[in-house]
């Protein structure tokens, strides 16, 4: 699979200087974590969920989460296991190699879920990446990993975690320091085990009640804001001991009634010819989706939590690296840059300076790596535009 596999060939020749990377379940660990993209949940319960993977896959949807938490009833979670052991072996006799299949993850309740379903699928177990584990702390996350690890070794399959980062101890100022600093301990343990650390944002708005708005970002939240900075702090470090942080849930697909001016400036979408676009986006609450994706990258997330289809390509669109970060990177990883120094930008409106800025250009060489570089002439709204059509 690869980020605009869904849209033609010679439309992804137009769009990129350098296309999006093709991995599999099988790439490496650090491929994979930045490949996540947006990943799109769904209840362990649909009937027809096999059926929606392969649709969603079509439409350029490349990780999803099949839910037995939050997103079912407690009574159902018997029937939502019985149901994912059926679409996974219905998915495995229509390709039972998996190729072209999303990568797939199950959100559990308790450790003992693991090694049961992954004793229950058989051999379609080949076509699971791996399990998100709810409320994850020090004390909760062990017994967890632990379980992943015994599934993992009964099966002869490759199975990475997911972490949630969403219980109150980590949200309540007292508490936090030592909550971070013990999931830190219990993640290091297990680094070959763990692809990447997600945020439960809506779990840390209930603590206090609270519920953003759809012209508000997680950003304009503080109580929720601090927490995704101390998280960033501790786990998101670029020295070798951090994990790629995935940004949290859009919540809104449909806007009733907005109070505040769109968040959208117009005159891209004018150069791109696209105003019915821009229109759409408003309509579909996708203009804060697209200001709170900007503020995730800003803030060191990659990736993002959805819950509707139509968030998939934004997160995509934004996550496209421009011609001229990819100039800039290159240039200050040019071997002769090793030891240090100031240049101009190519594009002569900023400045690079090697060492401080080297981090970030190797992080943005591996988002280029898996979601490409757009062409100096195009823009998001292109690539948006592009992956409505295609």
């Amino acid at each position: 699979m690869r980020h605009f596999g869904h849209i033609a060939p010679e439309v992804r020749q137009r769009l990129f200087h350098q296309q999006p990377c093709e991995f599999d379940a099988n790439s490496p660990a650090r491929l994979l974590a930045a490949a996540l993209g947006a990943t799109l949940y769904s209840p362990s319960t649909r009937p027809h969920l096999a059926d929606d993977i392969v649709k969603q896959a079509a439409r350029g949807v490349v990780s999803m989460v099949l839910c037995l938490e939050d997103s079912i009833d407690d009574a159902d979670v018997v029937a939502g296991e019985e149901n994912l052991v059926r679409q996974f072996a219905e998915l495995d006799a229509r390709d039972g190699g998996g190729s072209g299949l999303p990568l797939l993850f199950v959100r559990v309740r308790t450790p003992e879920q693991i090694p049961d379903l992954v004793e229950r699928l058989g051999p379609s177990v080949r076509l699971l990446s791996g399990f998100v584990l709810p409320k994850f702390t020090e004390e909760r996350g062990i017994p967890f990993l632990e379980a992943l690890a015994s599934a993992e070794a009964a099966s002869g399959r490759r199975l990475f975690a997911m972490p949630v980062l969403e219980s109150p101890e980590l949200l309540y100022r007292e508490s936090r320091v030592e909550s971070l600093e013990g999931i830190a301990r219990v993640v290091d343990k297990y680094r070959d085990r763990v692809l990447a650390l997600r945020l439960g944002v809506t779990d840390f708005c209930s603590s206090y009640g609270l519920r953003r708005a759809p012209d508000m970002t997680a950003y304009d939240i503080h109580v929720v804001a601090s927490v995704i900075s101390d998280v960033v702090n501790l786990l998101g470090r670029v020295d070798g001991t951090g994990f790629t942080v995935t940004g949290p849930v859009w919540e809104y697909f449909r806007v009733p009634e907005r109070m505040f001016k769109p968040m959208l400036r117009t005159s891209p979408f004018l150069e791109g010819q696209a105003v019915e676009l821009r229109e759409k986006l408003i309509e579909h609450a996708m203009d804060g989706l697209l200001r709170e994706i900007s503020l995730d990258q800003a803030n060191g997330l990659l990736g993002k939590t959805c819950i509707h289809p139509s968030h998939v390509l934004p997160v995509h669109a934004l996550s496209v690296v421009s011609h001229e970060e990819f100039g800039d990177a290159a240039d200050i990883l040019r071997p002769e840059r090793g030891g240090g120094g100031v240049l101009r930008s190519a594009y002569t409106n900023k400045m690079n300076e090697v060492k401080p800025h080297r981090a970030w250009a190797e992080r943005t060489m591996l988002r280029a790596e898996v979601f490409g570089v757009a062409r100096e002439d195009v823009s998001f709204v292109d690539l948006l535009a592009a992956g409505v059509t295609g």
